[in-house]
C-alpha cells in the first residue's frame, strides 16, 4: 500500500471507532448532556485530532503534519462561531434539551457530507484554475475585515435565513417540537416539525460558514503535496467535535466577546499569505501555525480576562 492509502485507512478506522465510542459509550439517546460529559467528549475529539497529527508527522513528515495542525486549528476556531449560531437556532425553534444531542448529530453528519462535496468541487476547481486561489485570498482578507468590524448587535436571525424561507414556502411545517419527531400526520396530511427544520438549518448553516473556513484551509495547504488529505481530515475532525463543543460552550457564549476579532486576524493573515505567494513569497508552515495559535489563544485569553474584570466590577 502507498503511504497515502495507509494514512487514509488509519484515518477511516480511527474515525469509525471514535464515532462508535462517542455515540455508544460517551452519549445516550434523549438525555441532557452535562458540562462534565461535554468536557470529556471535547477532550476526546481534540486528543484524537492531535494523535492524528502525531501519526501524520511519523508517516508524512514535519511539514505535512504542521500544515494539518494549522488547518485543524483554523477550522476548530471558526467552528466556535457556528456554535453560537446553533445556540440561537435551538433557542428560536424551542427544541427540548433531551432532543438537542440527536439533532446535532444528524445535522453535523449531513454537514460533513455537504463539506466533502464542497471540498471535492473546490479541489477540482483549483487544480484546473490555480488563479482561483488568489480570489480566495482576496475574499478571506475582505471577510476578515468584515468580521473584525461587525457590530455585536448584528445578530443572526433564523427568520431571515433563505433556507428557512424556502422550506416555509414549499413544505407544510408545524412550528412545534413534537417528541423529537421529524414529521407528524394531521388529518391524514404529513407535516414537518421544528426538529426537521433545525436539522436542515444546522447542516446548511455549517456549509455557509465553510465558505470562509474551507478557502482558509486551501490557502494554508496550497503548496502541500498532501493537500487533499490535509483538507479532508482537518475538516472532518473539526466538525465532528462540534457536538460536544456545543454543550460545553452554550452557557458561555458571552465570555468569548473578542474571539471573532482573533478569528478575523487569522483570516486576514491567511488571505495575505495566499496573495503574496503570487510574488514568490512563501511563509513556512511553523510560522503560520504560530500566528494562528497566538491569535486564537490570545483572543480567548483576553475575552476571559475582560469577562472576569466585568464580573468583579459588578460584584
Amino acid at each position: 500500500m502507498s503511504p497515502d492509502q495507509i494514512t487514509l485507512l488509519v484515518f477511516g478506522i480511527v474515525l469509525v471507532v471514535a464515532v462508535v465510542l462517542d455515540l455508544g459509550l460517551l452519549s445516550r439517546k434523549n438525555t441532557v448532556i452535562s458540562i462534565q460529559r461535554a468536557l470529556w467528549q471535547t477532550l476526546f475529539w481534540v486528543a484524537l485530532a492531535f494523535a492524528f497529527f502525531g501519526f501524520m508527522w511519523y508517516e508524512k513528515g514535519q511539514t505535512s503534519a504542521l500544515l494539518y495542525l494549522s488547518a485543524y486549528l483554523t477550522e476548530w476556531s471558526l467552528s466556535i462561531d457556528n456554535i453560537f449560531v446553533f445556540i440561537l437556532i435551538f433557542g428560536f425553534f424551542g427544541i427540548k434539551q433531551i432532543h438537542t444531542s440527536r439533532a446535532l448529530l444528524i445535522g453535523i453528519l449531513l454537514a460533513i457530507v455537504l463539506r466533502i462535496i464542497f471540498i471535492t468541487v473546490g479541489v477540482e476547481l483549483v487544480d484546473k484554475a490555480e488563479w482561483v486561489l488568489y480570489i480566495f485570498g482576496a475574499f478571506l482578507v475582505y471577510t476578515g475585515i468584515r468580521i473584525f468590524t461587525v457590530k455585536e448587535e448584528d445578530e443572526y436571525d433564523p427568520l431571515n435565513n433563505p433556507v428557512y424561507k424556502l422550506m416555509n414556502r414549499v413544505l407544510p411545517i408545524i412550528p412545534e417540537d413534537i417528541d423529537g419527531r421529524f414529521t407528524v400526520l394531521r388529518d391524514g396530511k404529513k407535516f414537518y416539525t421544528n426538529m426537521f427544520v433545525v436539522i436542515v438549518l444546522l447542516a446548511t448553516t455549517d456549509v455557509i460558514f465553510a465558505l470562509d473556513s474551507i478557502p482558509a484551509v486551501f490557502a494554508i495547504v496550497q503548496n502541500a503535496a498532501d493537500k487533499e488529505l490535509i483538507i479532508y481530515t482537518s475538516n472532518i475532525f473539526a466538525v465532528l467535535g462540534l457536538r460536544s463543543l456545543f454543550f460545553l460552550l452554550k452557557g458561555a457564549a458571552n465570555k468569548f466577546a473578542y474571539l471573532q476579532q482573533g478569528i478575523a486576524i487569522v483570516l486576514i493573515f491567511i488571505g495575505l499569505k495566499m496573495l503574496i505567494s503570487w510574488f514568490g513569497i512563501h511563509i513556512e508552515a511553523y510560522i503560520s501555525l504560530m500566528v494562528i495559535a497566538i491569535c486564537i489563544i490570545g483572543s480567548i485569553g483576553y475575552s476571559a480576562q475582560v469577562a472576569s474584570e466585568k464580573k468583579e466590577d459588578i460584584d
